[in-house]
């Protein structure tokens, strides 16, 4: 019975270190200590496109002087290099030194989840079907009042509603996303709902209550989950599960220009990612494995190494994970719902002057 109690002990511990590939991870690098390791050279074999990367550094170009000239050694050899191929191996050459992430997992593998810009339909005023309000920020501090409590209709008559929507979990989906497109068809105006505060109460994932709850498989978990459990769900069972999360967002309305990030640049679909701007500064430049996805969101394999740019933040967004922009729309949303996979990221710096060796 000893033996067989020791050899029970070693086949769990043989179970403990398999390192699961299921969302794209890689374990190629060896194991890293901080969240930015200096490495020789950038070693990947994932085809390359580096396309939309052009188009993110023009709009940061042309909107952000102060981050052009805090990264200008970084976009000027960054731009040598590409116009010389964009080989990897030539890096350094083009005085260019690389810092790997090393991962949530100390393995190398961060993570890629996904955001998106929402389009809702709205009214100004409410009806028997636009009856769920959008707020601006009352002038409150750390006596905010919870989900709930507003819901209970806290922050009614006073003058702070935006809009109003037919669909409460659609509000819901611009909070966590932080801004969003309105279409308010009572005029046929399109505008820009920005970031405007948050009530100071913790996030707290619907999604991880759903999973928790046996509601939802853990390896099913997306956006499209959420909305597909909303949907079999009545008013107040919806109600009830959102109310978990006494974490609310307020919006400040805009013109409908393009997106911006925290950075306040126009955001790139696939260019630029939320991230934690203590290692990434805004405007940092990144070279990254981006996990590819099929239409039902499963990893299909493969990664893409392409260039992204830290152009935003995110509460959610900390240490090793990066939010990846997905553009505007219910199509982006559902691509962006799916990711929550893992790629190789490697942060581009200069390399000091003495270590340049030019082409």
């Amino acid at each position: 019975m000893k033996k067989a109690l020791v050899v029970m002990a070693c086949v769990a511990v043989l179970a403990g270190c398999v390192r699961p590939t299921d969302r794209g991870q890689q374990y190629r690098d060896g194991r890293f200590e901080r969240i930015l390791t200096p490495v020789s050279q950038v070693v990947s074999e994932s085809p390359r496109d580096f396309s939309l990367f052009q188009e993110q550094l023009a709009e940061v170009e042309a909107k952000s002087p102060s981050l052009v000239v805090k990264h200008q050694a970084v976009y000027q050899r960054l731009q040598a290099w590409l116009d010389a191929g964009g080989n990897v191996d030539t890096l350094a050459e083009f005085g260019l030194s690389v810092n790997q992430m090393g991962g949530g997992d100390d393995f190398g593998n961060v993570m890629f989840t996904g955001y998106f810009s929402p389009v809702i339909e709205m009214r100004h005023q409410p009806d028997a079907l636009f009856r769920y309000p959008v707020y601006a920020k009352p002038p409150c501090d750390e006596d905010c009042p919870d989900r709930q409590a507003i819901y209970d209709g806290a922050l009614e008559g006073l003058g702070l509603a935006l809009g109003y929507s037919a669909s409460r979990i659609d509000n819901f989906i611009m909070e966590v996303q932080g801004s969003g497109f309105v279409h308010f068809g009572d005029n046929d105006q399109l505008e820009y709902f920005a970031y405007g505060g948050k009530n100071g109460h913790p996030y707290v994932s619907i999604g991880k209550v759903l999973i928790e709850n046996g509601e939802v498989a853990r390896e099913d978990m997306s956006l499209r989950a959420i909305q597909d459990w909303v949907a079999a769900h009545d008013e107040e069972e919806v109600r009830t599960l959102l109310e978990h999360n006494p974490s609310y967002v307020f919006f400040t309305p805009k013109a409908a220009d393009p997106v911006s990030g925290t950075a306040g640049i126009p955001l790139k679909a696939g260019a630029s990612v939320a991230a934690d701007r203590r290692y990434l500064p805004m405007g940092s430049v990144l070279l990254a494995e981006v996990p590819q996805l099929d239409d039902q969101g499963k990893w299909t394999g493969e990664h893409v190494l392409k260039l992204l740019m830290a152009l935003d933040t995110g509460g959610a967004v900390k240490e090793n994970h990066l939010d990846l922009y997905h553009g505007m729309g219910n199509k982006a949303g559902e691509q962006a719902g799916h990711y929550k996979h893992f790629g190789r990221v490697w942060k581009l710096e200069p390399l000091a002057p003495q270590m340049v060796n030019q082409p």
